[in-house]
């Protein structure tokens, strides 16, 4: 199998991001803890940060539930002692590393696709809850001087249909008896907990919220109705649609996503929520399966979900995010859709 790093397509994907006004220099020097890095936006944002263009000499303190395969995806950059592999279960708890201080927390750790909500519901909730907790204690321990929540759309809940899109005040309705709830409720609870923090300890906290994120980092465990429409795609066979697809969500490419994230850190101010979002890519989920069949060549059929993936599927119909906050700080996307459905397709069938 191929190694990512090999593919010419990916490493210009990486590349690109180093051309947007991010103050890099910030990061030089640094030690980044990551908890979820094995994960498509861990992995991403590690790939950028240890590129040789930049020159940042930082030290990633990498978190992940599955060490054997996150020395192989980051092999290169532990030969060269860029990277320490920490092994852990963050709801259990974190271990303190062997250095003394970490600058940046960014907590991407979470079950984020529809399979896992239904099949592992504890966990989800979890992991959001006292995972969160714990990330935050470590990086107190160790001196933090910012610590980055990733949170989701999905806190917003469903659309009330008083707005278009989402923007950060915004606060729909999640229905919380459902075994669905401990994502979005999650979601919420950590942000909470974020400012608790914030109120009782001081500590430098900002959130980021993202859409629905693709791109060739993607696991192949991921269950979203857009990554099996992907590797249905990488494929070549018919794009499978397990409703009617008139749902309208906000989506992103793996690289926007990374680099909203980073506009967040760097710009973004203490106790505040960021949207990540291009306008752009807001799509039907029948359009954006239409788009991928077309590029491949294939045709949309219909097919009922099994009682697994309905569990897990997201009840809105309507969820998409305003940016504005966002672009305010300078951050503006690179990928459009049929660009970043391109590059994934690509990218996977490279690694296939």
């Amino acid at each position: 199998m191929a190694h990512i790093l090999n593919n010419k397509k990916y490493l210009q994907d990486v590349l690109a991001i180093t051309n947007l006004n991010i103050p890099w220099g910030n990061l030089a020097g640094t030690t980044i803890a990551i908890s979820g890095a094995s994960g498509m936006i861990g992995s991403f944002l590690i790939d950028l940060l240890m590129l040789d263009k930049l020159n940042l000499d930082a030290h990633i303190i990498a978190f992940v539930r599955n060490e054997k395969r996150a020395r192989e995806r980051f092999a290169p950059y532990i030969d060269r002692g860029k990277i320490e592999i920490v092994s852990a279960d963050i709801n259990a708890g974190v271990p303190l590393t062997v250095l003394d201080n970490v600058d940046y927390v960014i907590h991407a750790a979470s079950n984020t696709h529809p399979r896992a909500y239904a099949t592992e519901p504890i966990q989800t909730l979890l992991t959001n809850v006292v995972g969160t907790d714990n990330m935050l204690r470590y990086g107190l321990k160790h001196n933090m001087k910012r610590f980055l929540f990733i949170s989701s759309v999905e806190i917003y809940g469903e659309n009330r249909g008083d707005v278009e899109r989402f923007a950060e005040e915004y606060c729909g309705y999640i229905d919380c008896n459902t075994l669905r709830a401990g994502y979005p409720e999650g979601k919420r609870a950590g942000e909470a907990l974020c400012q608790a923090y914030i109120k009782e300890k001081g500590t430098d906290i900002v959130i980021t919220r993202l859409p629905r994120v693709f791109g060739g980092s993607m696991l192949q465990s991921d269950t979203k109705a857009l990554s099996q429409f992907l590797k249905k795609g990488v494929a070549g066979e018919d794009i499978v649609l397990k409703s009617k697809g008139t749902q309208e969500y906000s989506y992103i490419y793996v690289a926007d996503a990374v680099s909203g994230l980073l506009y967040s850190l760097l710009y973004g101010g203490k106790g505040e929520a960021y949207n990540v979002a291009d306008e752009s890519l807001d799509v039907t989920l029948a359009g954006l399966a239409n788009e991928i069949a077309d590029l491949v060549g294939r045709k949309v059929v219909f097919d009922l979900p099994d009682a697994i993936e309905q569990a897990g599927y997201s009840k809105a119909t309507k969820a998409m995010l305003d940016s504005c906050k966002l672009r305010k700080l300078g951050w503006k996307p690179i990928f459009s859709l049929s660009e970043g459905i391109e590059h994934t397709i690509s990218i996977l069938r490279n690694l296939a």
